[in-house]
């Protein structure tokens, strides 16, 4: 049998949501695109992140104030608010250049890649919205890359040649962190 080829119950996927129950069955090469998809993802981050960071002085003030009042967004007032509040952008100004790089790290590295992954999503879509761009319809690069995040978060990409496999493994006292502590298994993967 050659490599590539499925075999019955191998990589095999299921989800039931609202009565529905979708099932799926993946190439075996499938693992190598996760894994593509989570350290393209990855650099993208580090990348954006490192280049503010490392600049020094970066601020989303003026993408807050000007963006979404010059393309119709409907989040348009949740901007203004968020630009015009002091303490707010002090927030975002230290979140958003050491988030990108911290998802980025997470990613390339394979640990708390959920966690990493969920953050990730949760700022592209705030990119959907602050990029608001619907000519084309409503589907942008910035949707398409929530979308992303959330497939890596899905496949528990960590667990694909990441460090998340070996957290997960780690013994508290005699007993695999994962299984002391369950609620891990939604930042881990």
């Amino acid at each position: 049998m050659a490599t590539n080829q499925l075999s019955a119950g191998a990589n095999t996927f299921e989800s039931k949501l609202g009565g529905i129950t979708v099932k799926g069955k993946a190439h075996s090469l499938s693992a190598w695109f996760v894994l593509a998809l989570r350290l393209m993802m990855g650099y993208a981050f580090l990348h954006a992140g490192w280049d503010k960071v490392a600049a020094g002085g970066w601020t989303a003030n003026g993408y807050l104030e000007n963006v979404a009042a010059a393309n119709g967004n409907p989040l348009e007032g949740m901007f203004a608010a968020m630009a015009g509040s002091p303490l707010f952008m002090d927030f975002v100004n230290i979140a958003v250049p050491w988030g990108e790089l911290l998802i980025g790290l997470g990613l390339i590295v394979g640990a708390l890649v959920r966690l990493a992954a969920f953050f990730g999503a949760l700022m592209m879509l705030m990119f959907y919205f602050g990029n608001w761009s619907i000519e084309h319809g409503i589907i942008n690069g910035d949707f398409a890359y929530m979308l992303v995040f959330l497939a890596i978060a899905a496949f528990g990409a960590g667990r694909i040649l990441g460090l998340d496999t070996y957290i997960e493994r780690y013994e508290l006292g005699g007993e695999p962190i994962i299984e002391k502590y369950p609620a891990l298994r939604y930042i881990l993967g």
